[in-house]
């Protein structure tokens, strides 16, 4: 396996988030050192997995230097933004040359929640072009790499900050969801990826008027409780509207929780060999510490793929077609990459069915929901599959082929996005290669709290696997 990583006796060791602000607060290391650290992780390991898209080094120094943070529970500790989101100061690119790299002017809501926590943020990372794949690849230039394995995809569409935080450059990096892009790379890379409640964090600026808003701001950890703590942190800045408070989670919950087990993707197709195990062994914990858990077919009709597919393609087409006025008039339709000229074009053939395939889509989301009559929580596989090869969901190639693919792998994460429900995917599983293989734990809308003790319990029972030990 070609590994990679940054975890040495410097400031930050192999301490998680919580673990620095804490040292930080004890006056154990300085705000200052923890920054010097990461950048000296992130210089080690970039050039092997290309997952910064914008170094904001300097402004993070100086920060640092003059302890310029609000009063959270990650006070100094570094990390990144997604380059989807606006940072005041950088460009906002969202992954494609389309976009002109121009400075944003301010920060958009969630920037300003995330940076309640008191996070350092060093820059920006990389993602897919406007986030449409499950994988951070190009057509312009290299592709972002597992740092598990750098032959491999680090999923998408948060794979940037996904591959930092594996790799031990960072302890924790913001991440956003609209078809799984938390918890698909935290999936391929062995990290904590929670995808809250829809409206539990701050909206992203571009989908919030949509018909179904698909996304939600979140991050992606290596310990539940630095997720637990920033779900916290989030809420003291800005409650979910409509939704029941969470509460700052510090440990297992002590109700033993009816569990929906589903093992069969809506396409139908087998999973491979060591997912299966995987998600096989991880129900016979739950079994195991109490928990009853009872197989269950997915309650949503395959024409939701076709769906889910149409809405998507709408996305893409009002990029493709409002770009300079849902960016900035720099926008330039011509660098397009072709995945996403493909969903437009989808788009445009199969307009005349839009309508019926959102009202499809809310007929699922009904569907789906109505399995938490009878079960506390929904277990599957975060992915069908393993992590593919560099290459296999390559956006240059057929786009019938692309679609087909990224629909087998990506089978089990959307119903959360359409249903606004929460998930988490957490790193329980191993390959015989030594990828790291998630499973899928999500609640009812709002139910956050329970994924979260149910997490660390789990983490308790089978403590996630290290990059650095293996």
């Amino acid at each position: 396996m070609k590994k990679v990583h940054a975890f040495t006796d410097d400031a930050l060791g192999d301490l998680d988030a919580v673990g620095i602000a804490d040292a930080i607060a004890a006056r154990e290391i300085s705000a200052a050192e923890a920054v010097e650290a990461a950048l000296a992780r992130i210089d080690a390991v970039n050039p092997q997995l290309n997952a910064v898209a914008f170094d904001d080094r300097e402004r993070a120094r100086k920060r640092a230097v003059d302890n310029d943070f609000p009063s959270g529970s990650f006070v100094g500790v570094p990390s990144i933004i997604k380059n989807n989101t606006d940072f005041a100061g950088l460009p906002t690119c969202h992954g494609s040359a389309a976009v002109a790299p121009n400075p944003a002017s301010a920060n958009e809501a969630f920037t300003n929640q995330f940076l309640a926590t008191g996070v350092n943020l060093v820059g920006a990372s990389n993602m897919p072009a406007f986030g449409l794949t499950a994988t951070t690849e190009y057509v312009d230039r290299e592709p972002t790499r597992n740092p598990w394995d750098t032959d491999y995809s680090a999923g998408g569409s948060s794979g940037g900050s996904a591959a930092l935080v594996a790799a031990g450059a960072l302890p924790i990096a913001h991440a956003n969801d609209g078809g799984g892009s938390i918890r698909i790379p935290a999936a391929a890379c062995g990290l904590v990826g929670l995808k809250p409640s829809r409206g539990r964090t701050a909206p992203a600026k571009q989908t919030e008027d949509a018909p179904i808003d698909l996304v939600c701001n979140g991050i992606v950890s290596r310990s539940v409780r630095d997720t637990a703590r920033f779900l916290d942190d989030s809420q003291g800045f800005r409650p979910g509207p409509g939704l029941p408070p969470v509460g700052l989670v510090e440990g297992p919950g002590e109700r033993r929780l009816r569990i929906a087990l589903i093992t069969e993707p809506i396409t139908g197709q087998l999973l491979d060999r060591d997912t299966q195990r995987c998600v096989t062994e991880v129900a016979e914990l739950v079994e195991s510490l109490g928990h009853r858990t009872e197989m269950v077919p997915l309650p949503v009709d395959r024409a939701y793929i076709r769906q889910f597919i149409d809405y998507w393609s709408l996305l893409a087409f009002a990029l493709d077609r409002t770009g300079k006025r849902l960016h900035d008039k720099g926008f330039d339709r011509k660098q397009i990459d072709p995945l996403t000229r493909g969903l437009s074009r989808n788009a445009l053939r199969h307009l005349y069915r839009m309508p019926s395939s959102i009202r499809g889509l809310r007929r699922s989301t009904a569907a789906f929901r109505s399995l938490h009559e009878q079960f506390d929580v929904i277990l599957s596989p975060t992915l069908a599959h393993l992590p593919p090869e560099i290459g296999y969901l390559d956006p240059g190639i057929d786009f019938g082929e692309a679609m087909d693919r990224l629909t087998r792998y990506v089978a089990f994460t959307p119903a959360n996005n359409t249903s606004g429900t929460p998930a988490i995917s957490l790193p329980l599983g191993q390959a015989k290669s030594g990828l790291p293989v998630g499973i899928q734990f999500s609640a009812d809308l709002g139910d956050e709290r329970t994924l979260l003790e149910l997490a660390f319990e789990l983490e308790a029972a089978r403590p996630f696997a290290r990059i650095q030990d293996a």
